[in-house]
């Protein structure tokens, strides 16, 4: 709890709360008289709010019910002692209301406005004191992880085999300029993404978050559908990290069965996210940071090689002559070809990117939201933005697209174009090493599978898109149900033991890739409507804890760029037609169109007024919170914070 004149304390609510209920003298309904404030009067508000600060969130919602006209007042003195704070040493003079029930009332005036964050004036007095933060309240997750977790969470789950592995078919399918201009291109529809989840991130930071801003903003038949798919779609990427795991190991030991190390895995993982938020972060911290060490050594190693140090001399730009900048695909030699090249790496860049929203998941858990996930927010996407377009520009100019190995479907080291690009360069040792590094990065992308897939459980129970007992947590915060249940579907990644499990893996891949760009057109979505919300509400977007800029053309961008991509994604489908090509790749939009459809149909839902949007829940909670920052003061401290 806070401090004197900086906290709203839980027992003065108590206080006030039983005062509101027992010690009030009802005056009638109605206006209150007009107070002059001649002759030293002051308004009755100002005898309340002057002495004391103790109270304020019942202040700030009492004053704009007074100038509706829904509550009336009678002055009297009581003595409410601070015993809990040291600071003060006098007693303190309070005003104590009745707030009538305005649905018994046949005179209620609703031509008032009601400001942000308060009761509309169809509500009733109950309703408007139910609004004010409740005392006692169990907070379900804990806010326990720094700026510093919250973006390695993010590139911890963004980083994995998508770049150390399956960049390797992007250089293949478009070329070293085709391949770098598409990620550089998805890289701006994913910081659209990131800007407009900040902004309602910030605004108000709860568990699940985008999911719980579709169903608030917009409809929660969009929250419903998108959520589930998105958790299905981390889940069982679950399981595809863990085969990748044992894969990866048959480097070493060919001889040895993958099922072995898929359990053993499977085990330790699920451990860990039972564990503490904290100590979630911290593992997690770590591993991305071997991820980062390891990208940014490949950079420095790309510069030295390039300009001359391995084998070959010096490299440049000799690959964007000899074979070419543009890779043809589907097509011969035309230029048309080479677009579709570029095209069809979109996806792949996508899938890459895919993990940078976990900012606005942890934003539930993270202490002082209001400061930390803005900084994630910008720090995040800038370094994710230049490990992956450094790496595929350096992956250009030392591999050239047409290298057999880059289009192995092998999951070890001997398909990343890093290890490759070492080879042709005359390195022999690094294969070994990368190998081990990969298995880093896929076990630390399985665990934020989990996370993220438990925490999306919570949110769609707290909307009421999924049984409530998902909200069931430790006492140590940690949502036991949601991380069983998402740990559950990581046991698929045993169907690879079998002989046709393999065609029913591919389907469930299909379904992860293409969830993640739904999602993020679903955030845009969500964004807009958002929008709109304040507005309706006269809230301007200044006063926002985050804003972001050119807004809201960005993120019409960002939105009308992901659904051409959802819905081309699948072309090859048509060239020519194959009927199972096209299930396999658009498998992902039929299911949640189903959901989606399915659950308007049977719950009736409407598309959410702006005026009516949900504002409040879980905003007024952090505006009454005091997060205390201690300044690192040892050499490791200020470097985690640099970090951070």
């Amino acid at each position: 709890m806070r401090r004197c004149g900086r906290m709203v304390f839980a027992a003065d609510r108590e206080r006030a709360r039983h005062a509101l209920s027992f010690h009030a003298k009802p005056l009638g309904l109605g206006r209150p008289p007009a107070l002059s404030q001649a002759g030293g009067r002051k308004h009755p508000l100002q005898h309340f709010a002057g002495p004391s600060k103790q109270n304020s969130s019942l202040v700030n919602a009492s004053m704009q019910r007074l100038r509706m006209g829904h509550i009336t007042l009678q002055l009297t003195s009581s003595t409410l002692p601070r015993t809990h704070c040291k600071e003060a040493s006098t007693p303190t003079k309070t005003v104590i209301m009745e707030l009538h029930d305005l649905e018994k009332s046949k005179t209620t005036d609703v031509s008032a406005k009601p400001m942000d964050g308060y009761a509309s004036p169809s509500h009733s007095s109950h309703d408007a004191e139910r609004a004010l933060p409740e005392v006692g309240t169990t907070v379900q997750l804990k806010r326990r992880l720094q700026s510093r977790h919250l973006q390695m969470i993010a590139i911890g789950g963004t980083i994995g085999t998508g770049l150390f592995i399956g960049s390797g078919g992007a250089l293949a399918t478009a070329g070293p300029a085709g391949a770098l201009i598409a990620y550089a291109f998805v890289g701006t529809l994913v910081y659209s993404v990131m800007v407009a989840l900040g902004e309602m991130a910030t605004y108000i930071p709860v568990s699940g978050a985008f999911t719980a801003y579709a169903s608030r903003f917009f409809d929660p038949s969009l929250g419903f559908a998108m959520g589930w798919i998105y958790w299905f779609s981390w889940a069982i990427t679950y399981a595809l990290e863990l085969t990748a795991s044992g894969l990866i190991i048959h480097y070493w030991r060919s001889d040895l069965d993958v099922g072995i190390f898929i359990g053993v895995f499977w085990a330790v993982i699920t451990a860990v996210n039972f564990a503490p938020v904290n100590w979630y972060g911290e593992i997690e911290f770590y591993f991305a940071l071997i991820k980062v060490i390891t990208v940014i050594g490949f950079l420095i190693f790309g510069i030295c090689i390039d300009a001359g140090a391995g084998q070959n001399g010096y490299l440049g730009f000799h690959t964007w002559g000899n074979p070419g900048a543009f890779a043809p695909y589907i097509a011969e030699n035309t230029d048309l070809a080479k677009f579709v090249g570029f095209w069809a790496v979109l996806i792949q860049a996508g899938f890459s990117y895919q993990g940078t929203e976990l900012v606005g998941i942890a934003a539930g858990e993270t202490a002082n939201p209001r400061k930390t996930v803005p900084s994630a927010i910008r720090k995040t996407f800038y370094r994710i933005l230049f490990f992956f377009v450094g790496s595929i520009f350096f992956i250009g100019l030392l591999v050239p697209y047409d290298n057999e190995q880059l289009l192995s479907d092998k999951t070890n080291a001997t398909a990343s174009p890093f290890v490759i690009s070492a080879q042709l360069a005359g390195v022999k040792v690094l294969p070994g090493l990368i190998n081990a590094i990969l298995l880093c990065v896929v076990l630390s992308a399985a665990n934020s599978n989990v996370y993220s897939g438990s925490r999306i459980l919570v949110g769609l129970a707290q909307e009421g898109s999924a049984p409530k007992f998902l909200t069931r947590t430790t006492a140590g915060g940690v949502p036991y149900v949601g991380v069983a249940i998402t740990a559950a579907v990581g046991l698929l990644g045993f169907m690879n033991e079998s002989n046709n499990g393999g065609e029913v893996f591919d389907w469930f891949v299909n379904i992860s890739g293409v969830a993640g760009f739904i999602s993020w057109t679903s955030i845009g979505i969500s964004h807009l409507a958002f929008m709109r919300a304040l507005n309706a509400r006269g809230v301007s977007r200044d006063t926002l804890p985050y804003k972001a800029f050119w807004q809201p053309y960005f993120t019409w961008y960002g939105v009308g760029f992901n659904i051409l991509i959802i819905f081309t994604q699948g072309f090859e489908a048509f060239v020519p037609w194959d009927t199972r090509t096209f299930f396999v790749n658009y498998i992902s939009l039929i299911l949640f169109v189903v959901l989606y459809l399915g659950h308007k149909i049977v719950f009736r839902t409407k598309f959410v007024k702006p005026i009516e949007a949900d504002l409040d829940s879980g905003r007024k909670e952090i505006d009454d919170m005091y997060f205390e920052e201690k300044e690192p003061t040892t050499w490791w401290g200020k470097l985690g914070a640099w970090l951070g």
